[in-house]
């Protein structure tokens, strides 16, 4: 058998199991391969049961002799008890609501049953409670049942009926089978650092040499998982070392940065610009200065004033003789940045449209053909900017807001609509500093640390439901102080209708019940564009006091009259969407307030609002939830552009992506020949989209 085989022809797999191993992305043997343990366990300590002591973690080799279901006395709950016998002795096995394994374990089964031992309080029998089990010499075992006991076993996680056992049999045949010559690591990197083979570290991280330490093993750090784990990092961090190369070799536009351009960043400018925001703007127009496209990011917390950096360097475009494209996610967001820049752009007689896919069909096609001929210099809109007759005249910039929200494929059709024009993405969570190095690793990043003078930090406190009369009354009198305020419900299940009406029965309660001399509005993603934007404009101008809301309001809507956020059911949040809902307050000189108001907490929610009330750095909140989440969730979905690493990971694995991308770096400036990096080129674009879900390299 070779790597590249079907899965579909390794014995074991058959048109049952097929589907289950395709949903875990294993299509081919070496997807089989890479497919590999979350943790291992120590079953060497294989022993009678006449020789058990309560404590010891053991395995024992036994025979079913009964199985069934029982009662405890005075409850409702069951537990599934197996007694085993061995020759020596009987053990009980035992299962809390383990009734599913009524049709799995029998009485004349051979199992391999491992756990911690302990002695039965009711029985005085020794017992084992919820033990790893394995049963053996059953159908199709063909004698490996050597694999499962008696040795380092390596769990998988299942797929469906695929279990971690039949995971270690297809593996270990795989292994006898396929002869893994290639080695596409380069000799001098691998001989440098100390890595072995690729075929040795694949063999020993599905089946450990009796002497591998089992705690490094589980700390993913024995040489063979090391290599692994350095090798998917290197070759991602590779090809976007070539991609930045690409980048630095294409023909773009180098912009003018004259005093024309200079006076008319002025007139548009609402405020004096921060030193941060003075820095971040020379080094985006150094970019944009050069023959080369820019590929760059800007980072800030919410509030710290990115959009009017991003306006600044669309005014060096439009001062070109350029168009500008401004993307986001969604359409009231889109709306947002329209209303906010369509002023500032008049003020130098500069043409903003917005188009979204809400816009009806007469309207659209007038201002695709504004586009297209150029009368259009400034282009705000959502996913309609991508739709394949939208066509610029001239387009020279493109700015793409809250860029995670975005696809790399959508990033790149826009991209398309000019000649290599320059890209500024711009993102309100702070991303630390690993994922940055993967999921952005081809761009420059500017980082916005600074917020502008006057504001104040936004003062966070936490109510349970049964305190929601305080929270009234709290807001009460901020109305009373000529302040204005936002309750923001969640969204549940994914279900946007279902949060609608919780925010429409809550309105009407709030309304009705609560609030009825104050002046209400909803607002959710449902409403037509031009409600929705008639009931922004009444709140920004004073004529709404309380904003009832879904997330819609999470971004882009800028009030600095409102300094009360209450976010209903806060559990339901994660923290960097919590931590931008609290960005909507505290954008004027008032003290502002963000209560959380909440239910019944888990112990990650829990941890979740304690960060929140402990700290407003949004680098802060960014590691934390990085770590409860995991990098997996970070993003939200999984076409952000987050690689699919397969034994790498992310927080546990920093060092090793540190050194990935220095080696990386220096070997695709530096190649042995020619020859090795064409080789590597040709490897990476073979596997590029395959292994890491990323697109567009070399």
């Amino acid at each position: 058998m070779e790597l590249n085989t079907p899965i579909t022809y390794l014995k074991g797999v058959g048109p049952a199991r097929a589907p289950l191993l395709e949903s875990k992305g294993i299509q081919t043997i070496e997807d089989l391969l890479y497919y590999f343990p979350f943790r291992y366990e120590d079953r060497t300590n294989t022993k009678p049961i006449a020789r058990l002591a309560p404590g010891e973690m053991a395995t024992v080799l036994a025979e079913v002799r009964s199985a069934r279901a029982v009662r405890f006395r005075r409850s409702a709950v069951r537990i599934f008890q197996v007694s085993v016998r061995d020759g020596s002795g009987t053990l009980l096995c035992k299962w809390f609501r383990g009734d599913y394994l009524a049709g799995i374990l029998k009485p004349g089964q051979r199992v391999a049953v491992y756990g911690k031992i302990e002695y039965d309080n009711y029985s005085g029998e020794l017992s084992v409670l919820h033990p790893e089990y394995e049963i053996l010499f059953g159908d199709g075992d063909d004698g490996e049942a050597a694999l499962h006991v008696g040795r380092i076993v390596p769990i998988y996680e299942a797929a469906g009926r695929v279990t971690a056992r039949a995971f270690r049999t297809l593996v270990h045949r795989a292994l006898q089978l396929v002869e893994v010559k290639d080695d596409a690591l380069p000799e001098p990197v691998r001989a440098r650092l100390g890595l072995p083979p690729r075929a040795v570290a694949l063999r020993e991280a599905h089946f450990p040499s009796p002497e591998t330490d089992l705690r490094l093993l589980n700390a993913f750090r024995t040489p063979a998982q090391m290599r692994l784990i350095f090798e998917e990092f290197f070759f991602l961090e590779c090809g976007l070392a070539l991609k930045r190369r690409r980048a630095r070799s294409m023909e773009g536009i180098a912009f003018a940065l004259n005093d024309a351009a200079r006076e008319k960043i002025k007139a548009i400018l609402p405020f004096k610009p921060t030193p941060a925001q003075k820095r971040v703007l020379k080094e985006i127009a150094a970019d944009m200065s050069q023959p080369q496209p820019m590929n760059r990011m800007l980072q800030g917390d919410v509030g710290s004033g990115k959009t009017i950096v991003a306006l600044e360097a669309a005014m060096i475009a439009l001062a070109n003789g350029f168009q500008v494209a401004i993307m986001a996610p969604t359409e009231i967001l889109a709306t947002q940045h329209y209303l906010y820049c369509r002023p500032m752009f008049e003020k130098t007689k500069h043409v903003a449209v917005l188009l979204t896919g809400s816009v009806n069909p007469g309207e659209k096609a007038r201002l695709k053909r504004l586009i297209a001929s150029g009368a259009a210099q400034v282009v705000v809109g959502t996913h309609a900017l991508i739709e394949g007759d939208v066509e610029f005249a001239r387009l020279g910039l493109v700015i793409i807001d809250e860029q995670h929200r975005f696809g790399v494929i959508q990033r790149l059709k826009l991209l398309q609509k000019g000649r290599t024009p320059d890209v500024l993405v711009l993102t309100a969570t702070p991303i630390p500093r690993t994922l940055a190095l993967t999921v952005y690793g081809d761009l420059d990043v500017s980082i916005l640390d600074e917020m502008p003078p006057g504001r104040r930090a936004v003062e966070t406190r936490h109510f349970t439901q049964e305190q929601i009369e305080q929270v009234y009354g709290f807001l009460r009198s901020q109305i009373r102080a000529g302040r204005q305020a936002f309750i923001v419900y969640p969204v549940i299940d994914e279900s946007e209708t279902r949060a609608i009406k919780a925010a429409q029965k809550s309105y009407e309660h709030l309304s009705q019940v609560v609030f009825p001399d104050l002046r209400l509005r909803l607002l959710h993603g449902r409403l037509a564009p031009a409600e929705k934007d008639a009931i922004m404009r009444d709140f920004k101008a004073g004529r709404v006091d309380i904003l009832v809301a879904t997330t819609v309001v999470e971004v882009g809507v800028d009030v600095p009259n409102a300094t009360v956020m209450v976010i209903e059911q806060a559990e339901s949040f994660g923290l960097a969407q919590l931590h931008q809902l609290r960005g909507r307050v505290g954008r004027g000189p008032e003290q502002s307030y963000c209560l959380l108001v909440t239910g019944k907490l888990t112990e990650a929610a829990r941890e979740r609002i304690q960060t929140l009330l402990q700290t407003t750095d949004g680098f802060r909140i960014a590691e934390a939830d990085l770590r409860l989440r995991g990098p997996g969730e970070f993003f939200g979905t999984r076409q952000s552009g987050l690689p699919a690493f397969r034994v790498a990971d992310l927080l546990r694995d920093r060092d090793v992506l540190e050194l990935a991308r220095s080696e990386a770096a220096a070997y695709v400036e530096n190649p042995p020949s020619p020859e090795d990096l064409r080789a590597l080129v040709g490897y990476i674009r073979e596997n590029w989209q395959r292994r890491y879900g990323l697109v567009q390299v070399g």
